[in-house]
């Protein structure tokens, strides 16, 4: 039996004009990988030519994992690095996969099959922000996305604020980048004036915003314009 293969966690841009923060060795890595795991093949072809140009397009396998894919189907894909001793590339929508993403499901398969998986260095919006914040980066939660609906997001909002004061701990949300816009607006109704509240959008874009204002200073600030920008919103209770 052939030793088996790796699993590649590859690192695509947070934007069309982010792929100046990849590394180079990444190129070197994923030239010779024929199969790749990914949330849509059409964007995981555009990457690929970006991170290694070189790439033969009509040689790849390119496997969708998303909300309509079949996760009874993950064993199958892994068959070419357990059986055949090929090495795999999971890509996400953007930044790292696994993280806040549909690959961390892959991962954990590949870790019952005892296969090697590799994370490669790249961009990730969450810890990028939580950086750039100046909120607390020794404690700190990821919560993913809230309730839509304003009341259910108030509620939600106000439990991790209190959470936050109790262990002055950094929360950290996205939203979807249409519902930006509500989502400031219920933060600024919900929370207390001495939160402070970070906006980080379009990280390693020409466009990055990154701003922190207490709660009480952002409602005297016009709110930046973040309709269908991504971003990651950050508070920290007083």
């Amino acid at each position: 039996m052939p030793t088996k293969g790796k699993i590649y966690l590859i690192p695509v841009p947070l934007g069309e004009e982010g792929a100046h923060v990849l590394p180079a060795y990444l190129a070197e890595v994923v030239n010779p990988l024929r199969f790749f795991i990914a949330e849509r093949a059409k964007t995981a072809r555009q990457w690929l030519k970006v991170i290694a140009p070189g790439i033969p397009m009509p040689e790849l396998t390119i496997h969708e994992l998303n909300e309509h894919s079949d996760r009874s189907l993950i064993d199958t894909w892994l068959e070419p690095a357990e059986k055949r001793g090929l090495d795999i590339g999971v890509l996400s929508e953007a930044g790292c996969p696994g993280v806040a993403d549909p690959g961390a499901e892959v991962v954990a398969l590949a870790h019952q099959r005892n296969l090697e998986v590799v994370p490669l260095v790249g961009p990730s919006s969450l810890l990028l922000a939580l950086m750039a914040s100046g909120l607390n980066g020794q404690q700190f939660c990821f919560n993913g996305y809230l309730p839509p609906q304003r009341a259910d997001l108030a509620r939600a909002l106000k439990q991790l604020e209190q959470q936050s004061a109790r262990l002055q701990q950094t929360q950290l949300f996205i939203e979807t980048p249409y519902r930006n816009r509500q989502w400031i607006e219920v933060a600024l109704q919900t929370l207390a004036p001495n939160t402070r509240l970070c906006v980080a959008a379009d990280l390693t874009l020409p466009t990055a915003f990154v701003r922190t204002l207490t709660v009480a200073n952002w409602k005297n600030q016009s709110l930046p314009d973040l309709h269908k920008r991504p971003a990651v919103f950050l508070i920290l209770a007083g």
